[in-house]
């Protein structure tokens, strides 16, 4: 807890003199002063736009799959197969976010042309995203008791349709627990957004287009030592970056609260 609560107590102290109506819906624009020095204007609503756009795109890419494969390993997994996946899955979670965005800029940037774009960024991520899907939708399904597979398979219900309708459904607040921590996992990766997004100084019109995001400003603005005014944008970035993941976290709980404290009633 002291290195967390150091971590916020230091982001609020830095961050929130930077916050303001014009911080939150500005864009970056760089000005001269009478002193005939530069200094950084406008705000951060592109990155918290492009953000959103990537958190979003990631969550569709990645989820899917890796609750379908999370539940293929928990229900149907037990053999040479599942084995190799699930070791596959393992090593994919430790590999570097860096060699993901360098293997992305290799096939989708450069290889295939896309160039840097919202699509290429949400690609990347997706790869860190997805074994953290798989392993904890998993996780969540073996931790459903075997009498309620049995139960649902006594009532002649096949067994695919028992994992999605019964197993799954009983399993649900582990699998979007798991999300979540996939989402707050890639939220503040800046290594792969680097090589892959580009950057941008206006608003999303495209996925196969340059985007900026709150880690990738975060990292410009902490390098501009030079700059009035940057590095305290930089720390209001950071903030807005925490209170992003805690907010999206706070609403799922909230809306989800009822309704699986219903579903484990049942059980």
């Amino acid at each position: 807890m002291i290195p967390l609560a150091s971590i916020l107590f230091e982001v609020v102290r830095n961050g929130a003199t930077a916050l303001s109506v014009q911080f939150l819906t500005g864009t970056p624009a760089l000005v001269t002063l009478p002193t005939g020095n530069a200094a950084l204007a406008g705000g951060i609503a592109v990155s918290i736009e492009g953000t959103l756009v990537l958190m979003g795109l990631t969550a569709v890419i990645a989820v899917p799959i890796g609750l379908l494969a999370g539940v293929y390993l928990a229900e149907f997994g037990d053999n040479r197969f599942g084995r190799s996946i699930r070791f596959l899955n393992d090593v994919l979670s430790e590999f570097p976010s860096i060699v993901i965005g360098i293997l992305v800029y290799s096939i989708l940037v450069v290889g295939l042309r896309v160039g840097f774009s919202a699509f290429a960024g949400g690609v990347a991520l997706s790869i860190i995203m997805l074994p953290i899907v798989t392993r904890t939708t998993e996780e969540s399904i073996k931790l459903v008791p075997r009498s309620v597979r049995d139960a649902a398979m006594a009532l002649g219900i096949r067994k695919w349709r028992a994992t999605i309708s019964v197993v799954l459904s009983t399993a649900r607040s582990g699998v979007v627990t798991g999300a979540l921590l996939s989402v707050a996992r890639i939220s503040g990766e800046s290594a792969p957004l680097l090589l892959t997004i580009g950057t941008s100084s206006y608003f999303l019109s495209g996925l196969n287009q340059q985007v900026d995001a709150l880690p990738v400003r975060i990292f410009l603005l902490s390098s501009e030592n030079y700059v009035s005014g940057a590095q305290q944008q930089g720390w209001g970035a950071a903030l807005i970056l925490i209170v992003l993941v805690l907010c999206l976290n706070l609403a799922v709980r909230i809306a989800t609260r009822g309704k699986y404290g219903a579903v484990r009633s049942r059980i």
